[in-house]
């Protein structure tokens, strides 16, 4: 028999959300919080980090871990942080993120690298460090990694937004490579593009909500209960067979500029 509270519920269920403290990493980390997981948010200003751990707290179970993922410095001391706290970890959020603008004939070394190395090299290695705790949780239920796209990776957006496209483009495929590796594991990843969501990454949509709402089929941007709703689905048994897939979460934007 089908029970749709068990179906979606992450009561007892360990996460660690990277990029936890602000935009969509906060939606994500509020969503679980609320049902009922232990939740570890990451993020590399501290303070931020501390802030937002502490308000969820109010909620649930969040605990802060600041740690700066772009460097496999970085990775192993939040690896080493939330062993202090559990021994196994039943979802992982790849979501720290970065972008960088500028012309083409412009674009500088330091922004492809810098966005290329937080983007799609860290969910990489710090999935790779946190593999056996995410197979020691794999039990009676699969452990989920989830992998923060965008839907610039899927089409092609207007700006000059090189390394930021390309590193999306390619965590998208990287998600069905690593699926393909860790589902006999019973690891299950999947990855969530996002389309326009309030951010200070994307600044478009947090201040000018009215006119980029006019750009989305829905007509209207992405709200907290919709990243919430994908993340949790993928973390739950509901998403057990999504494998390898990418959830677009954009109220049709992809789709009507591609």
């Amino acid at each position: 028999m089908i029970d749709p509270q068990q179906l979606f519920s992450l009561k007892g269920r360990t996460a660690l959300v990277t990029g936890g403290s602000r935009g969509i990493g906060r939606m994500i980390a509020e969503g679980y919080v609320r049902s009922g997981a232990r939740v570890y948010i990451s993020a590399r200003k501290a303070e931020a980090c501390d802030a937002t751990a502490k308000e969820l707290s109010a909620l649930g179970h969040c605990v802060s871990l600041p740690a700066d993922v772009s460097t496999l410095e970085g990775v192993q001391a939040l690896v080493a942080a939330y062993r202090q706290h559990e021994q196994t970890l039943d979802i992982l959020v790849n979501n720290a993120g970065a972008a960088w603008g500028a012309r083409y004939a412009e674009f500088p070394e330091s922004g492809w690298d810098k966005v290329v190395d937080l983007n799609m090299k860290a969910p990489f290695f710090l999935t790779q460090a946190l593999t056996p705790m995410l197979k020691a949780a794999a039990t009676d239920h699969l452990a989920k990694v989830i992998h923060i796209a965008s839907i610039d990776g899927i089409t092609v957006n207007p700006w000059d937004t090189y390394s930021y496209a390309a590193s999306k483009a390619g965590l998208i495929h990287l998600t069905k490579r690593m699926a393909t590796e860790l589902a006999p594991q019973r690891i299950v990843v999947s990855a969530i593009a996002p389309g326009p969501f309030a951010s200070s990454m994307n600044k478009d949509a947090r201040d000018h909500e009215g006119e980029v709402a006019g750009r989305v089929p829905l007509g209207r941007i992405g709200q907290p209960e919709d990243m919430a709703g994908a993340a949790i689905f993928l973390a739950s048994r509901a998403g057990d067979y999504v494998v390898g897939g990418t959830l677009v979460v954009d109220g049709g934007v992809a789709w009507a500029r591609g």
